[in-house]
């Protein structure tokens, strides 16, 4: 993949579809304490109601992160839920029902994608959610609602760490860990895009699909010690941490003097900071910030083909135990999608 200008070309507006009232209740998938998978379970909700800057829209699909199922289990955000049952997600796209005020570029029949209020859990495995007006954009028109469902929080995460903390640019050296996740799919098409040479761990079935996506080099990690071959690398972007195989530890020592050691912050182990110190290499952590003007860039070059986005596995709505069993065993090429309602 080559490096191109960003297109500053807006993604065109689609005809406003026609938006129904809402009903009182909704359909929605909530758990009553933290717990497994068959937590989850599908009930009638009251629909939510906006207050000032907020849309209510219709979710027609819902994105399924890691920190959804994090969160469910008593990790992740689950500091952040006030009151049980709860209602999971923060990925979505639909059709915008409610706008905050006439004026609103959003209006009613508005088809927009983005994230709910993070990391307060508010909720998008439901018919409907509330959202801060500001974490939203056009979906691009070239996309389904399923395929832009997954990704607003993979895509910003990979956008702020890429773009906004390693300032991706033509040469620079950027190594990235788990290439063919959700995070880890756009990371590497967004370093590719703005010339980074890209090194990628994954398993070797997915190698092929990491070069397509723009890696240059493609390490298998369940046959090759990733520091056994590469090295002097300007950037490490780690979505792993200590968690599997000390990777974190082990990232430190393929960066150049004064590299750099980015990481989410579920992959936060111990000591990081001190031991990147003593490496004499920079070590930082990014968390994603709901961004409807950074959504909106990344639609563009979703929107021009630069930039694809891979839904590995789509789950109706009342399967939702089985799409967090799915995410759970590790595997997942890009993303796992809810399917809630007909386009």
């Amino acid at each position: 993949m080559r490096f191109r200008p960003l297109r500053t070309a807006s993604v065109p507006d689609a005809p406003p579809l026609p938006v129904p009232d809402p009903p009182e209740v909704m359909r929605a998938v909530v758990y009553d304490s933290p717990g497994a998978a068959e937590a989850l379970r599908e009930a009638s909700v009251p629909v939510p109601a906006p207050v000032l800057s907020e849309l209510l829209v219709r979710v027609v699909a819902a994105g399924v992160n890691p920190i959804d199922a994090k969160t469910r289990a008593g990790k992740g955000a689950s500091a952040a839920i006030d009151a049980y049952p709860a209602v999971l997600g923060y990925d979505f796209s639909g059709i915008v029902v409610r706008s905050p005020y006439e004026s609103h570029p959003l209006q009613p029949g508005a088809e927009v994608f983005g994230m709910a209020a993070f990391p307060r859990t508010t909720g998008t495995y439901a018919e409907y959610a509330v959202v801060p007006s500001l974490s939203v954009a056009r979906k691009p028109p070239s996309l389904s609602h399923v395929e832009a469902a997954g990704v607003p929080l993979a895509a910003l995460t990979a956008w702020g760490l890429i773009v906004e903390t390693a300032h991706a640019h033509e040469g620079q050296r950027i190594l990235i860990h788990a290439g063919s996740g959700g995070v880890g799919h756009f990371a590497v098409q967004f370093a590719a895009y703005f010339g980074a040479h890209v090194t990628a761990t994954g398993s070797g079935r997915n190698a092929s699909w990491l070069r397509e996506l723009g890696a240059s080099v493609v390490i298998d990690y369940t046959t090759t010690r990733f520091e056994e071959v590469v090295g002097n690398v300007d950037v490490v972007i780690d979505l792993v941490g200590n968690v599997h195989d000390a990777t974190g530890t082990r990232s430190l020592t393929v960066l150049r003097l004064g590299g750099l050691y980015v990481m989410v912050p579920t992959g936060a182990w111990p000591g990081y900071a001190e031991a990147a110190a003593d490496a004499g290499v920079r070590a930082t952590s990014y968390k994603v910030v709901p961004d409807g003007v950074a959504l909106a860039t990344i639609a563009r070059l979703l929107e021009s083909g630069a930039v694809q986005v891979y839904v590995d596995r789509v789950f109706d709505l009342a399967d939702a135990a089985a799409a967090h069993a799915e995410l759970e065993r590790g595997h997942t090429r890009g993303k796992v999608v809810l399917r809630i309602s007909d386009d």
